[in-house]
């Protein structure tokens, strides 16, 4: 990957360009890189900035406030949905966070979606299986019998069908040999609204 050309230094500064980038659409200017990354003055950000643009990651235009853009090569890397771990479908465990990026082409929007591998077979009868993707909508609410990614009160996350009942949740497996899970505290973290398999 281009990244592995980087300083620390120059990975954080590269790193928070391309969130910018990502999450609001343009980049930030060098007084935003200053003041997230504690320089004091702009001429630190300019010999970073110098530096990230002749190992070709980004592009600056003169004379704009916000004329820092990522390259056609870099932009090519980076296609996709950002991997944010693995989620459970079997036993709870933690969804630990990755770096790697799955690449889905444009079936889904980007903003606020993210993917998970799927571990376990507790969801095989909704045709989801040990390995697959699952797309998942970054929410905070879910309808009866949607299916989503839940964390507990221990903080591990969980693929499951979500029945909201009487003083406590349901999270029901789609796997007849298993049974549910009941709680109190438990909170939608996504909910998935595609599945993507390889069958090589």
């Amino acid at each position: 990957m281009l990244q592995e050309k980087l300083t620390k230094r120059q990975q954080t500064i590269f790193d928070y360009i391309r969130n910018c980038i990502e999450e609001r659409g343009y980049g930030p200017t060098i007084r935003d890189i200053a003041e997230e990354m504690g320089f004091r003055s702009p001429n630190g950000v300019i010999c970073h900035l110098t530096a990230l643009q002749k190992k070709g990651l980004i592009n600056r235009t003169n004379n704009q406030s916000r004329s820092i853009v990522l390259t056609d090569e870099v932009n090519e890397e980076l296609k996709g949905l950002p991997l944010a771990g693995r989620v459970a479908a079997g036993s709870l465990m933690e969804a630990v966070e990755q770096t790697e990026r799955i690449d889905v082409g444009s079936m889904w929007p980007k903003k606020g979606t993210y993917v998970l591998e799927v571990e376990g077979d507790s969801m095989i009868d909704a045709q989801i299986a040990p390995g697959d993707y699952v797309i998942v909508k970054r929410r905070q609410t879910a309808n009866k019998g949607d299916i989503v990614v839940a964390r507990t009160s221990e903080g591990d996350a969980t693929l499951k069908y979500w029945f909201p009942e009487k003083n406590r949740v349901r999270l029901q497996p789609a796997n007849k040999t298993m049974k549910p899970i009941y709680s109190r505290d438990v909170k939608v973290i996504g909910v998935v609204i595609g599945v993507v398999r390889n069958l090589r």
